[in-house]
């Protein structure tokens, strides 16, 4: 059975392989993380373990179609996806949902949900990046035709994000850059907007609705708002609280970890089940556990990269390269927050922690570079029948009596 379904899985068979076992992994990990969540809100953990299953079986879905449709529609879809997304973008500064004095979901009508709208616009961006950059690799050292149209889309998508999300927009912001470079973009082109960015982004955080947020999460990473050890302080009180329990259920797990189920710092970390499920996993799993996972994400960045060197389309190329590297330091990004390499930022990790809009546009996006997967794989099919010596015609002409 299972190798039937396989066989209808077209594209780098590692790359399902990878999907899959995160996939299983994420199941496992939410529905031992959800317990303090489910209690609070007086709901059973198989209540939510069910709906995280229904969003992972969503997404399967959503990689499935994407990865049937050739890529290069993609090309076309992503203008469309732009003019949606910038708008939608700032709608959700204006009129969307705010938590913890950031406006970044929107309500679903008639349903009750909520979704990000940055999920939309790293999907957007990227794929739109890829086909800018594929069209004009003849005069990409234009200034007026090339870099400002492309910059433009950049540096836009990046400002509206940031106001609400400086962690996000500036992973964003970061990938875009490598896309420009593989996409022949002038260094020093590159280096000027870049400097007017991170200008930029300071203003934001200086005057944005979030700027006490991002100073009290920077001092505390830096270590500037310790107190005097003679000072008494609560524990929950403490700037440190979510990295310090992180810490502590890296440091309990041990090498082999206290097994599937058995975290004790998931009862008081805040949101084990999403923004540090990664600690989690290693206090279950230990350290073991955790390489493990490091190297599934890194194996997904190797087969996306072997994509990159084996595709003969300029876009195919940058959609592999855009999208591989986006859900790789995304990954990075929250495991360098669980293990104390980076302040905290809220930043989920790709198919494991629990969430919504998160998984399914993951998906989309898997299901996009899985695409690029599948063309080369024909192409390379029609090749080897093309080699393949044709049969010689035999003609039979009369027999001699």
């Amino acid at each position: 059975m299972l190798q039937n379904i396989m066989s209808k899985l077209k594209g780098d068979r590692w790359i399902w392989i990878i999907v899959i076992i995160l996939s299983g992994w994420s199941l496992l990990a939410v529905y031992s993380s959800v317990g303090t969540l489910a209690y609070k809100e007086g709901k059973g953990t198989e209540m939510y373990l069910l709906k995280h299953f229904s969003i992972i079986a969503i997404g399967f879905i959503l990689m499935y179609l994407s990865h049937k449709l050739d890529y290069r529609y993609y090309a076309g879809i992503s203008k469309i996806l732009m003019g949606i997304t910038i708008p939608l973008l700032l709608f959700t500064l204006l009129f969307g949902s705010s938590v913890n004095q950031a406006s970044r979901w929107l309500t679903i009508p008639g349903t009750g949900m909520t979704f990000q709208t940055s999920d939309l616009a790293k999907l957007s961006l990227i794929v739109f990046l890829a086909r800018m950059l594929s069209r004009k690799q003849e005069e990409i050292k234009d200034v007026k035709k090339a870099f400002l149209p492309i910059m433009g889309s950049v540096c836009g998508v990046f400002v509206l994000i940031a106001w609400a999300n400086m962690s996000t927009a500036v992973m964003l912001f970061g990938v875009s850059v490598l896309l420009l470079l593989i996409g022949r973009i002038s260094f020093k082109q590159i280096a000027i907007v870049s400097a007017g960015v991170v200008l930029l982004g300071i203003i934001v955080v200086s005057v944005g609705p979030r700027r006490a947020t991002y100073y009290s999460r920077v001092k505390s990473f830096f270590g500037v708002e310790k107190k005097d050890d003679a000072t008494p302080v609560s524990f929950q009180d403490d700037k440190n609280y979510q990295a310090n329990n992180a810490k502590i259920a890296i440091a309990t797990g041990g090498l082999f970890g206290k097994g599937p189920g058995n975290s004790v710092q998931r009862n008081v970390l805040p949101h084990p089940y999403s923004d540090f499920i990664y600690a989690i996993i290693i206090e279950e799993y230990g350290t073991v556990g955790g390489v493990i996972l490091l190297f599934l994400y890194l194996a997904f960045m190797y087969r996306c990269i072997r994509i990159v060197t084996m595709s003969p389309k300029a876009f195919g190329t940058f959609l592999a390269a855009g999208l591989g590297f986006s859900l790789t330091i995304q990954a990075l990004a929250n495991m360098a927050v669980a293990v104390g390499l980076g302040p905290v930022t809220g930043v989920p990790l790709p198919l494991v922690s629990m969430g919504g809009t998160s998984i399914l546009f993951t998906s989309v996006a898997l299901g996009i570079i899985l695409s690029v997967s599948r063309n080369i794989e024909e192409l390379k099919g029609k090749e080897q029948l093309d080699e393949k010596p044709k049969p010689k015609k035999v003609v039979i002409g009369s027999i001699p009596a």
